[in-house]
């Protein structure tokens, strides 16, 4: 029987088997922040223990950051604590660290791969659930608690179970003003959820294959929303190529690469197909990430909704969602605050103007990334249009700093959880694509991005 390349690279990886169902597994890539990372640093105090590879940790101040006058001191006093924490923990245990104002700082997960960190054929581990992320160069990544963090910096390994494994393909050609965040969207909506609990997921098919880095790495970032452990796209010339522009990598070692695949006879636990004639632009309609339906469907209780998350959301059964007010936008995040997710927005809204009842924020993922747009040209398109352009950093996603959306206000969003409070005490959530975000910000009101695509 053939293996799955989750299967190759876990038995690679593999330190010891402990037990029948338990491995200790071997580290390659650790990414910390400075949500997650001071109480495993004050657990290797209390214990007399040191860091064991520096040299494989990096570490970025990400969440707790402001995305305006970032040269200024930070002046949340707990954001403050925790981002000079992290620079103290990494003084001390020679950690590299692309703090605040670096020029490689930025979000964790958009950081790892702009700087060839993240590479083919790892495991990769960080203290964030959407280290999932990084699956989309075809590697083992996922996120870890605290006690884990600290786990890894003692020892550079983990003890976990081996996961299940699932197949999920999608084939076809997808419509005009239908991206990566419409189709990921679009999976869990069927799924679930717990769809995927307890697997790791390969994502396969034509759709997947004709995907950029960017588009793949959307996908993995929210394969942890259907319940998955984390989820992987094969590794094909588009991985190599974008790599390798940003790394110095050997010939044997891209050998190597090429030998991580799926087997043709591999066995999946579970396999799923889509067709990418059926999805279009989507939007969620509740409290969950699989509450999703297409832009031109109504809000029922048949869309995974909760008569809770109805009310929070202020939506009725067999309502529109085309033409819901909006107050807020959000464009960002490890899901879509890169490049390409900016290119889109300014295609959409070039020569237009925000509405005027709504706020927007467009926060690059990284200052490599706010560079690249300024270079584009990017930012004047945004500021022409209203939108605020701001500085990089985790932002509106999780409302652990500055950038909080108004309780009671609608914030369209192209970041990855819509839960209760996730952007702000009683802020109602909606996410989307950043096609869907920008058409949506033009007319205050949910709106189809094919109308504004030539």
């Amino acid at each position: 029987m053939g293996k799955t390349i989750i299967d190759k690279i876990w038995d690679l990886h593999c330190v010891k088997s402990v037990t029948d169902e338990v491995d200790m597994l071997y580290i390659d890539r650790h990414f910390i922040h400075e949500v997650t990372s001071p109480q495993a640093f004050t657990g290797l105090r209390e214990k007399n223990l040191s860091v064991l590879r520096p040299d494989r940790i990096t570490a970025v101040a990400d969440h707790n950051v402001p995305t305006r006058n970032q040269h200024l001191p930070i002046e949340n006093e707990l954001s403050k604590k925790q981002v000079d924490t992290l620079v103290e923990n990494c003084q001390e245990h020679s950690i590299e660290l692309f703090g605040v104002g670096h020029e490689k700082n930025g979000i964790v997960h958009v950081i790892g791969p702009e700087n060839g960190l993240t590479q083919p054929g790892m495991t990769i581990v960080c203290g964030d659930s959407h280290t999932s992320t990084h699956g989309a160069f075809g590697a083992i990544a996922f996120g870890i608690g605290t006690s884990q963090v600290e786990q890894v910096l003692a020892s550079q390994c983990l003890l976990l179970s081996r996961p299940k494994t699932m197949r999920i393909e999608v084939n076809g050609d997808l419509g005009k003003g239908v991206g990566a965040k419409d189709v990921v969207l679009y999976i869990i909506s069927q799924l679930g959820t717990e769809g995927a609990t307890g697997h790791f997921i390969e994502f396969s098919g034509s759709v997947f294959r004709n995907f950029s880095m960017e588009e793949r790495m959307t996908v993995c970032n929210m394969s942890i929303e259907m319940g998955a452990r984390g989820g992987l796209i094969g590794i094909d010339e588009t991985t190599i190529r974008y790599v390798t522009e940003r790394a110095t990598i050997s010939e044997e070692k891209i050998a190597f690469w090429n030998t991580l695949h799926s087997d043709d006879n591999a066995s999946f636990n579970r396999s799923v197909e889509f067709q990418a004639k059926e999805i279009q632009p989507m939007v969620t309609t509740g409290t969950s990430p699989d509450t999703g339906v297409g832009i031109s469907k109504s809000v029922s209780a048949s869309n995974r909704n909760s008569e809770k998350g109805l009310n929070y959301m202020g939506l009725g059964n067999d309502q529109q969602m085309i033409g819901t007010n909006i107050d807020y936008v959000f464009i960002g995040s490890c899901t879509n605050g890169r490049i390409e997710d900016l290119r889109a927005v300014a295609e959409i809204v070039r020569g237009y103007t925000k509405h005027e009842d709504v706020t927007v924020w467009v926060v690059p993922g990284s200052n490599k990334v706010k560079e690249q747009a300024i270079k584009e040209g990017l930012d004047k398109v945004f500021l022409a249009a209203g939108f605020e352009f701001r500085e990089p950093g985790c932002s509106a996603c999780l409302a652990m700093n500055d950038d909080k959306i108004p309780s009671g206000a609608v914030c369209i969003s192209t970041s990855n959880r819509n839960f209760e409070g996730r952007q702000g005490d009683g802020a109602r959530t909606i996410l989307a694509s950043p096609m869907t975000a920008a058409a949506s910000a033009i007319n205050g009101k949910i709106t189809d991005p094919r109308t504004y695509l030539n």
